[in-house]
């Protein structure tokens, strides 16, 4: 009975200690309210009979221009930010998102939650004093993610005489480098199917280089398409990328001729 009563009192210790450390400062001259509680905006329900063209397209988000930091920083987290690939990882870790294998963008298989968590990570061995191996896991390196792929459909609605884009997935992809940090090249890492992300990143703000105050969520820069990307592919007979027939700055041309044939496309709707 004594030990039980000496255990308790000593969990009620520790419970005061952590109280004494948890403090009631606000850390800033207002309290946020406007991200809390978001609801992504339900898109609007397609029906193939009013589907008059429809076009699919996959794009290099590379988070090195200027446009797209915002997406790549914080590169540590903050009370308040998390660059987008945290927030993808902790959705995944908490059994919110759903990781599906990074080299097949058809959602055919599903990754494990706890692997998928994982992924990224690396593990070193230290030894002690004694020759003992300690095992050491570095935590992920949110700096090696630049590049995002982006799998999206264009299609004109004639019922409603409106082009619309919509993503169907996005996935992170990791620069590798050895021991000695050579680079070693590109690695999906998992697809993420976008209908089921947007329920996470709306809630989830991005810093904003023009205003502290006003704080997009990145539910809302993809969908106002807040961000720069290229295209790598187009839906083709041959089922091949851009850089399996043009390279360098022909690729590039390559990438603006397939987005200004979406947009002549529409313009060539309308007679003015």
């Amino acid at each position: 009975m004594k030990n039980i009563f000496l255990l308790s009192a000593f969990f009620v210790f520790l419970a005061k200690l952590n109280a004494q450390n948890v403090t009631q400062v606000l850390d800033g001259s207002f309290i946020r309210e406007n991200n809390l509680n978001k609801h992504p905006i339900s898109y609007t329900y397609e029906s193939e009979s009013y589907m008059m063209w429809s076009k699919r397209i996959w794009r290099i988000l590379d988070l090195r221009e200027k446009i797209n930091h915002p997406i790549y920083y914080p590169i540590d987290p903050t009370n308040s930010l998390r660059n987008l690939v945290t927030v993808i990882r902790d959705g995944i870790c908490a059994g919110e998102l759903t990781a599906y294998e990074g080299m097949s963008d058809q959602f055919d298989y599903t990754m494990n939650s706890i692997e998928a968590c994982k992924l990224g990570e690396t593990l070193d061995t230290l030894f002690d004093d004694e020759g003992k191996p300690i095992p050491i896991s570095e935590p992920f390196p949110t700096y090696n993610i630049r590049r995002y792929r982006i799998k999206e459909d264009w299609f004109f609605n004639s019922k409603r005489s409106a082009m619309e884009a919509r993503i169907i997935g996005i996935c992170p992809v990791e620069e590798v480098f050895d021991a000695m940090g050579e680079y070693k090249g590109d690695r999906p890492l998992f697809w993420i199917y976008m209908p089921e992300l947007r329920h996470t990143i709306a809630n989830a703000p991005a810093p904003n280089p023009h205003s502290d105050v006003e704080r997009r969520t990145y539910d809302e820069i993809f969908q106002k398409r807040r961000f720069s990307s290229y295209v790598m592919k187009e839906s083709n007979v041959y089922c091949r990328k851009i850089d399996s027939y043009a390279q360098s700055i022909n690729a590039l041309l390559e990438s603006k001729r397939i987005k200004n044939e979406i947009f002549t496309f529409e313009q060539d709707l309308w007679e003015y």
